[in-house]
């Protein structure tokens, strides 16, 4: 691809900008901030890396000029501010919806057929807002979640099981959040369903850790994870960019599927060039549509704040 822009300099952005140079996805990654000199810094300190790490992908930053965007296939959006103390779950929505609000049509002003993956929080109705804003089709506009939570899903079952996380396949659906569902019948080592291999018990306590994942981070560092968040969207920048028709849980706008109708969440879907390519429903069983339900109603509620605050 010729050029991928990351909006959003900070740790995530920073490492999503990272990894996408070191697997060498773009002949131009640029990397913009709001704030000045920051964008460059990282963006310099990461080109620095090219001939130790054998790659070719130039590394640009930039303050607000998005010009320097134009033309981009893909467009990483980690903009936003953390959630501070006394700042309630509104404000935080409101404050974040307008910085994605602002990124996005700037953008997308520049790169008008770009693909959008969402990275800012609050996840699920950040995606959303990048939606209204960019009046894209939903296939090109989604977030990234369900890649970070089975990354830590498979993390804890290989600290459990003492195997390979590379040997671990799962599956999560739903809300990015404590309402999100893992499927433990859809988790397997090699194969092998990892419910021959860990008690219930043992495995409702890491199913557990997954839903509280991000907070166990922040209660451990003050603020929120990078590497892994980074890591997760830069792998789904490599599906588009390779057409590689990858299986991911993706936050994307369901309509109809999973009984579900205008409402972003995450589901497995199809990831290539096009970006979404089909979303794949699975079966659930009931207690397993009945979490789906409670995860999807979640957001919506959270969907609906935003539309309440007549932003778009």
């Amino acid at each position: 691809m010729d050029k991928i822009t990351v909006i959003g300099a900070g740790n995530v952005g920073a490492t999503v900008a990272n990894v996408i140079a070191h697997k060498d996805l773009a002949k131009d990654l640029i990397l913009l901030d709001i704030k000045e000199g920051v964008a460059e810094g990282k963006a310099l300190d990461i080109w620095q890396t090219s001939s130790i790490n054998h790659f070719n992908t130039r590394v640009t930053g930039v303050t607000n000029n998005y010009l320097a965007t134009k033309g981009s296939g893909i467009i990483v959006i980690t903009s936003g501010l953390p959630r501070k103390p006394g700042m309630s779950r509104d404000d935080l929505i409101k404050t974040n919806a307008n910085i994605v609000k602002d990124v996005t049509e700037k953008a997308i002003k520049y790169s008008p057929d770009a693909i959008i993956i969402v990275v800012s929080n609050p996840l699920d109705v950040m995606t959303y807002a990048a939606y209204k804003a960019s009046n894209k089709p939903s296939h090109k506009v989604f977030g990234m979640a369900g890649i970070l939570d089975t990354g830590r899903y498979r993390a804890f079952l290989s600290s459990a099981l003492d195997v390979s996380p590379t040997d671990i396949h799962a599956l999560l659906l739903g809300g990015h959040g404590n309402t999100m569902v893992p499927l433990p019948r859809y988790t397997s080592v090699n194969g092998i369903p990892v419910t021959q291999l860990l008690g219930k018990e043992e495995l409702d306590k890491i199913v557990e850790r997954t839903k509280m994942g991000g907070g166990e981070l922040v209660n451990l560092m003050g603020t929120s994870a990078w590497y892994a968040p980074g890591a997760a969207a830069a792998q789904m920048v490599e599906a588009i960019v390779d057409d590689q028709n990858r299986i991911f849980p993706v936050c994307a706008c369901l309509n109809g599927e999973y009984d579900e109708k205008g409402v972003y969440l995450g589901v497995p879907v199809k990831l290539g060039r096009h970006g979404i390519k089909e979303i794949i429903e699975i079966e659930l069983d009931k207690n397993e549509k009945k979490l789906l339900k409670t995860s999807a109603n979640a957001v919506r509620d959270v969907m609906k704040v935003l539309d309440d605050m007549k932003i778009f």
